[in-house]
């Protein structure tokens, strides 16, 4: 039998919460989780519910048939509270601070979440002649999003043209540019991968 002290500090790794998820995430029963892991469904059901501790060794088989380490169990709480962005909050900037001739401007949509895995931007993009469009690349994906307007999306030497509800998923590390065409204001949501 454990001790309150310790008892209270195990439950703060909240193990058996992050069992349970990573069961119902795999859509296992407590009676197939058993099957994979050499353990009863009681005690399974006893460790999801905080009324007993695995030793590390039958935490392990457990960790095995999911694919996750140990330290899975024992990180810190990977939920963390929204990260909101009113508009009034949002500050626009441009594609190259130093340039007079810029092809978007941009606004960081998710620029207060802690360890994100992926940027996303409200963008603008201007009518300005293609030579004057600078081609960037950089690590990962992206997706863009046309909310208004058209936009001419050169990758590599392919050309684009997005309409309003156009989309578009494409490797990023492929050199890029962006211009508007057409008299109406071009808006999109962009997301990269960062």
């Amino acid at each position: 039998m454990l001790s309150r002290t310790l008892k209270q500090g195990l439950d703060a790794y909240q193990i058996g919460e992050k069992l349970r998820a990573l069961r119902l995430k795999k859509k296992m029963g407590l009676v197939e989780l058993g099957r994979h892991s050499a353990l009863s469904a009681a005690l399974l059901s006893k460790l999801e519910r905080g009324l007993a501790f695995p030793t590390l060794p039958t935490l392990l088989r457990i960790a095995l048939v999911f694919g996750v380490g140990l330290e899975y169990f024992f990180a810190e709480d990977r939920r963390r509270p929204p990260a909101l962005v009113r508009s009034s909050e949002r500050i626009r900037f441009p594609e190259r601070p130093d340039s007079k001739s810029v092809s978007y401007s941009f606004e960081s949509l998710d620029y207060p979440a802690v360890d994100r895995q992926f940027g996303a931007y409200k963008v603008e993009f201007y009518d300005i002649p293609a030579r004057h469009c600078k081609a960037h690349q950089h690590a990962g994906s992206e997706l863009i999003y046309v909310t208004q307007g058209k936009l001419v999306l050169t990758i590599g030497s392919e050309e684009y043209t997005l309409q309003a509800d156009d989309s578009v998923y494409f490797d990023s590390s492929v050199p890029h540019s962006y211009r508007r065409t057409g008299a109406k204001a071009c808006l999109a949501i962009v997301v990269a991968t960062l």
